[in-house]
């Protein structure tokens, strides 16, 4: 059975992220942890030790609250997807969202974390909301971001950039081939570059075509400078609906988001993103 935790703040975008997770897995066993943390913004330090027990009736009503919420989000989710595959288990924490889930996946053996682009505030000038950068870049677990207003479709086709800087083990694959191997998926391997191999990369790059032997799967060079525009001209060229990274500081993922520029407009993101740690 998966353990699969879905992060929900209520809104819309994380809703449509719970709705793509649950057809996702809709044929597979699944223990899924409907996830809320708070913190009231009127909690602090020195709040806390002049107010005393006001500060705790506060908290005590923000997770009331937030129960209830999650109690009326699971029925309308048993209501819309009736699946005997699927358990729910229901979590409020007073905590930060990133913080959370570091202990919480550990604890709970939690294979993957599927979450909204944006959050509440839902700004579009933002490719990801905070949250959602602060966990792909600090939880040590598979995530898998869902763009506002995306519906499902089936992921017979995977975007699979790569710079064949990783010395890939199963580890890095194993969703992947899940998810390749439940769809009858295509996984495309694109090596998107200005240069020729070295040796490393040349050992890589025969390490995962070995890796990915049994797959369907397809290898291409794509030369060009520039990650972000070689990934939207893929997927403007090639029907694919799901992209799927590691997350290496030594590659270029990190060069996707940690530039001003790039964060805001340069990776539209058209499709589901997979994002697995090193």
């Amino acid at each position: 059975m998966k353990n699969i935790a879905l992060p929900t703040d209520f809104s819309k975008n994380s809703e449509n992220a719970i709705d793509y997770a649950l057809n996702l897995f809709k044929d597979e066993a699944c223990r899924f942890y409907l996830l809320h943390t708070y913190t009231p913004i009127i909690y602090s330090y020195d709040f806390n030790m002049s107010a005393g027990n006001y500060a705790d009736d506060v908290s005590e009503m923000v997770k009331k609250n937030a129960e209830e919420r999650l109690k009326s989000q699971l029925k309308k989710l048993n209501k819309k997807h009736k699946n005997d595959k699927h358990s729910f288990e229901l979590v409020t924490s007073f905590n930060t969202l990133t913080d959370e889930l570091k202990s919480f996946t550990k604890k709970h053996d939690i294979e993957l974390i599927v979450m909204g682009t944006k959050g509440a505030s839902g700004a579009q000038e933002v490719l990801f909301g905070t949250n959602t950068i602060h966990v792909i870049n600090k939880v040590k677990c598979p995530v898998m971001a869902i763009p506002n207003e995306y519906k499902f479709e089936p992921p017979v086709d995977i975007l699979f950039p790569t710079d064949y800087k990783i010395d890939y083990d199963d580890k890095h694959l194993n969703i992947i081939k899940a998810i390749a191997l439940n769809f009858k998926s295509k996984i495309h391997i694109v090596h998107v570059t200005s240069d020729e191999l070295n040796y490393e990369q040349s050992k890589n790059s025969v390490t995962l075509e070995r890796l990915l032997l049994e797959y369907d799967d397809v290898y291409e060079t794509v030369r060009d400078d520039y990650i972000p525009e070689a990934i939207n001209s893929y997927q403007n060229q090639n029907q694919t609906q799901l992209l799927a990274m590691i997350n290496n500081k030594h590659s270029f993922f990190e060069n996707l988001f940690f530039k001003p520029v790039i964060s805001r407009i340069s990776l539209h993101l058209k499709t589901p993103f997979l994002v697995i740690p090193s």
